[in-house]
């Protein structure tokens, strides 16, 4: 592997592309390849549009040898350079993965410790083979940590990231019943996500390691942790207060009161608050940085429009995290009209009939008005309450509710990326 050669070329480079549609002039290009596509078959382009290499995978592809370096794998070698760039920075990096919560929780440990470093972190959700690479070949000389998101729908794929990434430091959220499809059981989601702990077992390093979760303790069995929780063990002990609207956390009788729906996320702003103290950030900065955080993408947003208050969640979902989500909304104090609007939850193969179903069980004893279910999946579902209501698709539930006129209302949108239920929020967008 040609991987020296490419890092030279890459630290007098604008940086890495691997998509002729937007090309970073002085970039290196990748030649990636996918069920659809060859990128060997635009390497010229790459370069007409102003890249300063580009790296093949196929000898045709490589039109001399001053602006083409051939590889035996691209994708392979973008992994490699990766790497290999990490090594050449040699700063401290911090792993995250778990079934939920790890975009926003990467997000507010970032907004902590940019109050006192130079922090480089996964851009949106590169969290896979191809973004890790892309995320560490972001970072450079100026950055002082890194944070690294990793995502995985398949045992040993969490092992492999951080066989790429080197973490010094790692954090799991939290367990939950994603990816199903491709890890089949609970048992497996969580032996695939410890795999990042056991790399830093393994390599002696640092685990931020939630205490009031049982099966991190149980799975763990290592001392060298920095932990936090509700637990009187933890060594950043905080208290998790009840709150209607966002996610709050107290911690040595201040009271950290957050932009981010859903009591859950609770436990991801106290994940930041111990990495922030680790890495001995000013408690005031802290708060400050956890406070101001404003959640975007669909993430846990709350959403005002006229009387109608909108708690959207709706980039992703999985049995763990809906049913929390709706927990929490049910138990939440309003003198308001409550209204949940559920879309398909994907990938959990077999278990997505039951599992679809035990939501529609809680639904059933539930103190919400009214119930509105999106999807092929959720249509399945046997139901006897006479407010539950099911649409095919994004686009019925959306002229249901233009009809409906709401007023005064809570409104609870969650679903899976596939169902963009973020669309119904322009129901409620004001006409002019």
């Amino acid at each position: 592997m040609k991987t020296a050669l490419i890092h030279q070329r890459f630290l007098v480079s604008t940086g890495i592309s691997t998509d002729t549609r937007n090309i970073e002039p002085g970039s290196i290009f990748f030649a990636l390849k996918g069920a659809n596509f060859n990128g060997n078959e635009f390497a010229a382009q790459a370069l007409a549009k102003g890249a300063i290499c580009a790296i093949v995978d196929d000898k045709e592809a490589a039109l001399n040898d001053k602006e083409y370096i051939v590889v035996k794998n691209t994708l392979e070698a973008l992994q490699s350079l990766g790497k290999f760039h990490r090594k050449f920075l040699s700063i401290p990096i911090i792993g995250i993965t778990g079934s939920n919560g790890k975009t926003t929780t990467k997000e507010l440990i970032f907004n902590v410790l940019s109050k006192k470093y130079a922090v480089t972190a996964t851009h949106g959700n590169l969290n896979n083979h191809i973004g890790v690479p892309l995320s560490l070949l972001a970072m450079d000389e100026e950055t002082e940590i890194g944070l690294i998101e990793m995502g995985a729908n398949h045992p040993g794929e969490i092992e492999f990231l951080s066989n790429i990434a080197m973490p010094d430091y790692g954090l799991i959220t939290n367990f939950g019943k994603a990816h199903l499809e491709g890890f089949g059981s609970l048992d497996g989601v969580i032996q695939a996500k410890t795999e990042l702990y056991r790399h830093l077992k393994d390599h002696k390093k640092l685990i931020f390691l939630n205490l009031d979760d049982e099966v991190q303790r149980l799975e763990i069995n290592y001392k060298h942790t920095f932990s936090f929780g509700n637990n009187r063990k933890a060594q950043v002990k905080v208290d998790y207060p009840d709150s209607s609207d966002s996610a709050e956390l107290i911690f040595n009788d201040t009271r950290f009161k957050s932009q981010l729906s859903g009591s859950y996320n609770a436990k991801n702003m106290a994940a930041a608050l111990c990495v922030g103290l680790y890495f001995k950030v000013p408690f005031d900065e802290i708060k400050e940085a956890i406070e101001s955080y404003i959640p975007s993408n669909n993430r846990s947003q709350l959403i005002e429009r006229d009387s109608n208050k909108i708690y959207l969640d709706a980039y992703n979902a999985n049995p763990t995290s809906m049913m929390a989500a709706l927990q929490h909304f049910n138990n939440s104090k309003t003198n308001t009209t409550k209204i949940v609007i559920l879309g398909d939850m994907g990938e959990l193969g077999a278990a997505s009939e039951t599992e679809h179903q035990v939501v529609v069980n809680y639904l059933e004893n539930a103190d919400i008005s009214e119930i509105y279910l999106v999807g092929k999946q959720f249509k399945k579902t046997t139901t006897s309450r006479p407010n539950i209501i099911k649409f095919e698709n994004t686009e019925n539930i959306k002229k249901h509710l233009q009809l409906a006129e709401l007023k005064n209302c809570s409104i609870l949108i969650k679903g899976s990326r596939s169902m963009a239920l973020e669309e119904i929020l322009e129901v409620f967008e004001p006409t002019t």
